[in-house]
């Protein structure tokens, strides 16, 4: 049986570290492990140069070399011969791997350390497998067929015409045609360069409103560099990725909202949502097992993040354009409870009876549909309106506002708070309040 680059998918996963064994001029050989190897093409393969100076010197004089790559999902291992085409330090190979190593040093801590250097590319001239005293396991053959299973979450998207559909029909589709069981759907606000969970798979709590800094890890990688970004193997960062989510502040974590995670997860993988090359967001998914994310699942994911996409541009451009005309009413409070509502203007968060709600654009939204509720005792608002009133200070493009008023209105409903937003319909919005609202300014 004669093998190909192809056959070795898996060997090119970064689970396994490579070995590579070298000689110099006069024939002394060494050998040095390496953390990426990928595939260029049916013929190349390019392998990270960071610190092996010894290897790197020894090409320079001899450019044949020996490499053992191992799948990681069987044990397997394979002997490459190989000898040295030339070197990269820019373009999209060597973005692309520097991309991953970014993303995967930020979660142990060593972002900026671990930098990918340089990039050395080799022809393969030939490929055999190794001996090995490990029966490898055969590997279970497909039990879905992506490119199907991406049109069956298609449909359940394109039938969706409000931001809160398209969100839940992603993650629901996912989860039944792909199997994915662990997932978040990241909307990006562009203003404060943060991307802010609105939907939520498999988590508890959900962490509906949780904020990543684009830039951030795995997720913030991909909405930063606008491609996928995927960790096949968590188990060498696990422990210290734990203990980074509780060392910040008190003060912190007042105003925010923990990022929902699995402590065990082996494989993560993150998806830009893009319209136009301009990036709005972000699909997140993980898993208990190591190698879950195949190209055929990359691929997969990209036909779905770019429908649901599209699917939110186009709710966001159409909601106004459907709003009845009705005029709102004054409405009266169920109850006389008192419902104290503190608004800090620094950061625009909000909190209901001293329990953290939501911040930002989000927050200056629920203080003002309050304040009008206060002044005139109206209880439903319109998308235009809210995009009229310059008090409010949206983004002059992409305010993303339906994304914005689902995300609000779900923190709502979770925390279970006395006042609640209700959706009327397209473009139209009311909120219900059970009590007698108290609206402070910079909580005073």
């Amino acid at each position: 049986m004669t093998l190909s680059l192809l056959d070795l998918e898996a060997c090119f996963e970064g689970v396994v570290p490579s070995i590579i064994a070298t000689a110099d001029g006069n024939g002394v050989p060494n050998i040095s492990y390496l953390s990426h190897v990928a595939r260029v093409d049916d013929e190349h393969v390019a392998l990270s140069n960071q610190f092996f100076g010894k290897t790197s010197a020894n090409i320079r004089m001899n450019p044949r070399a020996t490499l053992i790559v191992v799948d990681a999902s069987n044990g397997a291992q394979f002997r490459l011969e190989l000898t040295f085409a030339y070197s990269l330090d820019a373009g999209p190979l060597f973005d692309h791997l520097s991309l991953q190593l970014d993303a995967t040093s930020a979660q142990v801590g060593m972002a900026g350390v671990m930098r990918l250097r340089g990039l050395d590319v080799f022809r393969v001239l030939r490929i055999e497998a190794a001996r090995s005293t490990i029966e490898p396991e055969r590997k279970a053959s497909p039990q879905r067929n992506r490119l199907a299973a991406a049109a069956h979450v298609v449909d359940l998207i394109a039938a969706e015409t409000d931001a809160e559909g398209i969100v839940d029909a992603t993650l629901n589709g996912l989860k039944t045609w792909l199997g994915f069981e662990h997932g978040l759907f990241l909307a990006l606000c562009e203003e404060r360069q943060q991307l802010v969970t609105i939907g939520s798979l498999g988590y508890a709590p959900s962490g509906i409103g949780s904020e990543v800094e684009v830039g951030d890890g795995v997720i913030g990688a991909a909405a930063a560099s606008g491609n996928i970004v995927k960790v096949s193997d968590m188990s060498r960062i696990r422990r210290f990725n734990a203990a980074v989510r509780d060392s910040s502040s008190e003060e912190n974590r007042t105003r925010s909202i923990v990022v929902p995670g699995m402590p065990d997860a082996m494989s993560q993988i993150a998806v830009p949502l893009a319209v136009a090359g301009i990036v709005r967001g972000a699909l997140f998914f993980e898993s208990r097992a190591r190698l879950v994310f195949t190209r055929e699942d990359e691929t997969a994911l990209s036909i779905i993040a770019l429908h649901a996409a599209l699917a939110l541009a186009f709710s966001e451009r159409t909601s106004e354009e459907a709003e009845s005309e009705r005029r709102a009413q004054p409405s009266s409070p169920a109850t006389d409870k008192g419902i104290h509502v503190a608004h800090h203007r620094f950061d625009d968060s909000v909190f209901i009876d001293s329990t953290y709600v939501i911040k930002g654009v989000a927050g200056r939204l629920l203080a003002w549909m309050l304040e009008q509720h206060l002044a005139n005792g109206r209880s439903e608002f319109t998308n235009r309106e809210i995009r009229l009133d310059g008090g409010l200070r949206l983004p002059d493009f992409k305010d993303n506002l339906e994304t914005r008023l689902l995300l609000l209105r779900r923190r709502l409903e979770e925390k279970a708070l006395p006042i609640r937003l209700v959706r009327l319909g397209r473009g139209r919005i009311a909120v219900e309040v059970e009590g007698r609202v108290r609206l402070s300014r910079d909580g005073v």
